[in-house]
Protein backbone atom coordinates (compact mmCIF):
# COMPACT_ATOMS: atom_id res chain seq x y z
CA UNK A 1 0.00 0.00 0.00
CA UNK A 2 1.35 3.21 -1.05
CA UNK A 3 1.34 6.46 0.91
CA UNK A 4 -1.30 8.13 -0.59
CA UNK A 5 -3.34 5.09 -0.17
CA UNK A 6 -2.39 5.06 3.54
CA UNK A 7 -3.74 8.93 3.53
CA UNK A 8 -7.06 7.51 1.59
CA UNK A 9 -8.03 4.58 3.87
CA UNK A 10 -9.80 1.40 2.69
CA UNK A 11 -13.83 3.50 2.89
CA UNK A 12 -15.81 1.67 1.33
CA UNK A 13 -18.60 3.99 -0.69
CA UNK A 14 -22.49 3.60 0.80
CA UNK A 15 -25.50 5.02 2.51
CA UNK A 16 -25.92 2.55 5.34
CA UNK A 17 -26.89 3.51 8.75
CA UNK A 18 -23.29 3.11 9.47
CA UNK A 19 -21.96 5.12 6.93
CA UNK A 20 -24.51 8.14 7.83
CA UNK A 21 -23.73 7.89 11.77
CA UNK A 22 -21.87 10.86 13.10
CA UNK A 23 -18.13 10.15 12.83
CA UNK A 24 -17.83 11.01 16.81
CA UNK A 25 -20.31 8.58 17.41
CA UNK A 26 -18.84 5.95 15.99
CA UNK A 27 -15.43 6.34 17.52
CA UNK A 28 -17.41 6.77 20.74
CA UNK A 29 -18.96 3.62 20.11
CA UNK A 30 -15.37 1.68 18.92
CA UNK A 31 -13.99 2.73 22.56
CA UNK A 32 -17.38 1.87 24.19
CA UNK A 33 -16.85 -1.86 22.51
CA UNK A 34 -13.49 -2.48 23.19
CA UNK A 35 -13.96 -1.69 26.53
CA UNK A 36 -16.99 -4.20 26.57
CA UNK A 37 -14.69 -6.89 24.96
CA UNK A 38 -12.01 -6.69 27.79
CA UNK A 39 -14.53 -6.37 30.53
CA UNK A 40 -16.53 -10.12 29.03
CA UNK A 41 -15.88 -13.45 30.64
CA UNK A 42 -17.97 -15.53 29.43
CA UNK A 43 -17.83 -17.13 26.08
CA UNK A 44 -21.17 -17.39 25.48
CA UNK A 45 -21.07 -13.16 25.78
CA UNK A 46 -17.89 -13.56 23.34
CA UNK A 47 -20.14 -15.40 20.87
CA UNK A 48 -22.96 -12.85 21.30
CA UNK A 49 -20.65 -10.38 20.77
CA UNK A 50 -19.29 -12.19 17.56
CA UNK A 51 -23.00 -11.73 16.74
CA UNK A 52 -23.00 -8.48 17.13
CA UNK A 53 -20.10 -7.42 14.94
CA UNK A 54 -21.54 -9.57 12.01
CA UNK A 55 -25.18 -7.76 12.52
CA UNK A 56 -23.02 -4.64 12.42
CA UNK A 57 -20.95 -5.60 8.89
CA UNK A 58 -24.22 -7.13 7.58
CA UNK A 59 -25.83 -3.22 8.78
CA UNK A 60 -23.06 -1.33 6.47
CA UNK A 61 -23.48 -3.12 3.38
CA UNK A 62 -19.50 -3.52 2.76
CA UNK A 63 -20.02 -6.66 2.07
CA UNK A 64 -18.75 -10.20 2.62
CA UNK A 65 -15.13 -9.63 1.07
CA UNK A 66 -14.55 -6.34 2.10
CA UNK A 67 -15.40 -7.95 5.93
CA UNK A 68 -12.88 -10.82 5.47
CA UNK A 69 -10.34 -8.34 3.61
CA UNK A 70 -10.02 -6.59 7.09
CA UNK A 71 -10.07 -10.31 9.29
CA UNK A 72 -8.05 -12.67 6.69
CA UNK A 73 -4.81 -10.67 7.41
CA UNK A 74 -4.53 -11.24 11.20
CA UNK A 75 -5.58 -14.79 10.74
CA UNK A 76 -2.47 -16.92 11.39
CA UNK A 77 -1.17 -13.90 14.51
CA UNK A 78 -4.56 -14.91 15.95
CA UNK A 79 -3.53 -18.47 15.45
CA UNK A 80 -0.21 -17.56 16.48
CA UNK A 81 -1.81 -16.28 20.14
CA UNK A 82 -4.13 -19.11 20.35
CA UNK A 83 -1.30 -21.75 20.68
CA UNK A 84 0.47 -19.90 23.25
CA UNK A 85 -2.16 -18.84 25.22
CA UNK A 86 -3.26 -22.37 25.15
CA UNK A 87 -0.24 -24.04 26.46
CA UNK A 88 0.57 -20.82 29.04
CA UNK A 89 -3.50 -20.66 30.39
CA UNK A 90 -5.80 -23.19 29.32
CA UNK A 91 -7.84 -23.41 26.02
CA UNK A 92 -10.87 -21.01 27.75
CA UNK A 93 -8.02 -18.06 28.06
CA UNK A 94 -6.42 -19.08 24.49
CA UNK A 95 -10.20 -18.52 23.24
CA UNK A 96 -11.20 -15.38 24.93
CA UNK A 97 -7.47 -13.50 24.17
CA UNK A 98 -8.37 -14.80 20.45
CA UNK A 99 -11.67 -13.54 20.58
CA UNK A 100 -11.00 -10.21 21.70
CA UNK A 101 -8.37 -9.88 19.21
CA UNK A 102 -10.39 -10.32 16.43
CA UNK A 103 -13.28 -8.67 17.31
CA UNK A 104 -11.35 -5.71 18.06
CA UNK A 105 -9.77 -5.71 14.83
CA UNK A 106 -12.94 -5.75 13.16
CA UNK A 107 -15.05 -3.19 15.02
CA UNK A 108 -11.85 -0.91 13.95
CA UNK A 109 -11.89 -1.72 10.72
CA UNK A 110 -15.49 -1.04 10.71
CA UNK A 111 -15.22 1.92 11.22
CA UNK A 112 -12.42 3.03 8.96
CA UNK A 113 -14.90 1.11 6.23
CA UNK A 114 -17.84 2.98 6.58
CA UNK A 115 -16.04 6.87 7.08
CA UNK A 116 -14.19 8.93 4.88
CA UNK A 117 -10.75 9.91 5.94
CA UNK A 118 -11.89 13.49 5.45
CA UNK A 119 -14.93 13.68 8.12
CA UNK A 120 -12.64 11.06 10.91
CA UNK A 121 -9.77 14.45 10.39
CA UNK A 122 -12.42 17.28 10.87
CA UNK A 123 -14.45 15.35 13.81
CA UNK A 124 -11.01 14.58 15.93
CA UNK A 125 -9.77 18.27 14.81
CA UNK A 126 -13.08 19.51 16.38
CA UNK A 127 -12.59 17.07 19.54
CA UNK A 128 -8.97 18.27 20.11
CA UNK A 129 -9.61 22.15 19.57
CA UNK A 130 -9.29 22.22 23.71
CA UNK A 131 -5.44 21.10 23.53
CA UNK A 132 -4.75 24.21 21.63
CA UNK A 133 -4.74 25.65 25.15
CA UNK A 134 -1.41 23.44 25.49
CA UNK A 135 0.66 24.33 22.51
CA UNK A 136 -0.64 21.44 20.87
CA UNK A 137 -2.02 22.07 17.09
CA UNK A 138 -5.33 20.03 16.85
CA UNK A 139 -5.11 19.02 12.89
CA UNK A 140 -1.89 17.40 13.41
CA UNK A 141 -3.11 15.25 16.42
CA UNK A 142 -6.06 14.51 14.72
CA UNK A 143 -3.96 13.60 11.93
CA UNK A 144 -1.79 11.67 14.41
CA UNK A 145 -4.52 9.50 15.65
CA UNK A 146 -6.54 8.82 12.33
CA UNK A 147 -3.49 7.37 10.72
CA UNK A 148 -2.65 4.78 14.40
CA UNK A 149 -6.53 3.78 13.61
CA UNK A 150 -5.67 3.30 9.90
CA UNK A 151 -2.71 1.64 10.84
CA UNK A 152 -4.50 -1.44 12.51
CA UNK A 153 -5.78 -2.75 8.98
CA UNK A 154 -2.31 -1.71 7.23
CA UNK A 155 -0.28 -3.70 9.59
CA UNK A 156 -2.22 -7.01 9.03
CA UNK A 157 -2.10 -6.77 5.32
CA UNK A 158 1.49 -6.59 5.51
CA UNK A 159 1.91 -9.39 8.13
CA UNK A 160 -0.89 -11.42 5.70
CA UNK A 161 1.93 -10.80 2.84
CA UNK A 162 4.92 -11.64 4.71
CA UNK A 163 3.33 -15.10 5.49
CA UNK A 164 2.43 -15.88 2.17
CA UNK A 165 5.81 -15.22 1.02
CA UNK A 166 6.73 -17.64 3.78
CA UNK A 167 4.62 -20.17 2.41
CA UNK A 168 5.93 -19.71 -0.75
CA UNK A 169 9.51 -20.16 0.04
CA UNK A 170 8.89 -23.27 2.62
CA UNK A 171 9.76 -21.14 5.71
CA UNK A 172 6.70 -21.02 7.01
CA UNK A 173 7.43 -21.64 10.95
CA UNK A 174 11.21 -19.56 11.05
CA UNK A 175 10.28 -16.44 13.21
CA UNK A 176 13.28 -14.66 11.68
CA UNK A 177 12.06 -14.81 8.10
CA UNK A 178 8.60 -13.42 9.50
CA UNK A 179 10.30 -10.74 11.43
CA UNK A 180 12.45 -9.02 9.37
CA UNK A 181 10.48 -8.77 5.99
CA UNK A 182 7.90 -7.21 8.58
CA UNK A 183 9.88 -4.61 9.61
CA UNK A 184 11.24 -3.73 6.37
CA UNK A 185 8.13 -3.69 4.81
CA UNK A 186 6.57 -1.73 7.74
CA UNK A 187 9.68 0.93 7.05
CA UNK A 188 8.66 1.02 3.47
CA UNK A 189 5.47 1.83 4.23
CA UNK A 190 6.42 4.72 7.13
CA UNK A 191 8.66 6.13 4.29
CA UNK A 192 5.67 6.20 1.69
CA UNK A 193 3.37 7.85 4.34
CA UNK A 194 6.12 10.36 5.30
CA UNK A 195 6.14 11.40 1.23
CA UNK A 196 2.51 11.09 1.15
CA UNK A 197 2.46 14.09 4.27
CA UNK A 198 5.61 15.83 2.59
CA UNK A 199 3.50 16.38 -0.18
CA UNK A 200 0.73 18.23 1.57
CA UNK A 201 2.84 20.28 3.30
CA UNK A 202 2.93 17.94 7.06
CA UNK A 203 6.27 17.23 7.46
CA UNK A 204 7.62 19.87 9.27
Amino acid sequence: MSGANGLAGIYVPGSSPLHRLPVGVKLLGLAVCCTVLVLLRSPWAMGAAALVTAGLYALSGVGAAAAWAQIRPVRWFAVALFAVQWVMAGLPTAAMLTSRLVLAVALAALVTLTTRTSAMLATLERGLRPARRLGVDPFRLSLLLSLTIRTVPVMAGLAARVREAQRARGVEWSLRAFAVPLVVSALRHADALGEALSARGLDD
